[in-house]
């Protein structure tokens, strides 16, 4: 198992270093879902002809 590791120790971190990446940018998604911002382009919704069909009024 020592040898596989330190035969792939590189690409163990290189992955780590991905996944986290990745994680981070879900995390931020999601805090910035819950505080009201928009995944989207971040222009604002005045202009976009489209506001209509992807905010709904509860």
């Amino acid at each position: 198992m020592l040898d596989f590791i330190s035969q792939n120790i590189a690409n163990i971190l290189i992955g780590a270093g991905i996944l986290t990446v990745i994680v981070l940018i879900v995390v931020n998604l999601i805090k910035g879902k819950k505080n009201g911002k928009s995944a989207g382009c971040g222009c604002g919704c005045d202009g976009c002809a489209s506001s209509s069909a992807h905010h709904h009024k509860h």
